[in-house]
């Protein structure tokens, strides 16, 4: 809005000042970059990190597969207290159940580590499936290509939004520029004719 009105500055006027025509020139250029060049940068920074997300997506879905386990044993359970010896008050959090499990691995390797349990409670001989790489080293899910999609939108939606502020908040920065300028020449202005001001014959 305060960019529209500085754009207002650039009507034909008599009193307009040069400093006037320039934060008109400084409000359109604000304007412009907030109604197009913010859009148009979040536009593409979203597209190119949406491209790279879906390579990593693709080749995470060649690297990783998803195998079937074999609940061993519950794993042993970890103490509760610190290193002091005193209870951690910041894992109040309910953690899943932590079990031995065994899988074969793509690559025809036998494996037997401890896993998060699938269901609560786990039991022993209960079967699911884990993702791991070639070889059956556990791994992360893949990730999903919906996922990167929007985690590359809102991340071009936050570059767009931050360009806008940013180009906002220059012109602010020019404008207060301008105005200190103005105050200083009106400060100049005044101590040179303050002292014959209402004077008579003073050329008032």
């Amino acid at each position: 809005m305060r960019a529209a009105m500085g754009v207002w500055r650039w009507r034909r006027n008599p009193l307009c000042r040069p400093t006037d025509l320039f934060e008109a020139w400084v409000a359109f250029a604000a304007l412009v970059c907030v109604l197009l060049v913010a859009p148009a940068v979040g536009c593409v920074t979203g597209l190119r990190v949406d491209g790279a997300l879906q390579r990593a997506a693709r080749e995470q879905r060649q690297e990783r597969y998803l195998v079937p386990a074999v609940v061993v044993r519950p794993a042993a359970a970890e103490p509760p207290e610190g290193a002091g010896g005193e209870p951690e008050p910041q894992r109040q959090a309910p953690q899943r159940t932590r079990i031995v499990a065994a899988w074969t691995a793509p690559d025809g390797s036998s494996h037997q580590g401890t896993v998060p349990a699938a269901e609560e409670p786990p039991r022993v001989g209960d079967r699911f499936r884990i993702w791991t790489d070639l070889r059956g080293r556990l791994v992360t899910r893949p990730l999903d290509p919906d996922s990167a999609s929007a985690h590359a939108a809102v991340l071009g939606l936050a570059v767009a939004v931050g360009a806008a502020a940013l180009a906002e908040t220059s012109r602010r920065l020019v404008v207060r520029r301008l105005v200190h300028r103005r105050y200083v020449r009106l400060d100049r202005a005044w101590a040179a004719a303050g002292p014959d001001w209402g004077r008579a014959g003073a050329g008032s």
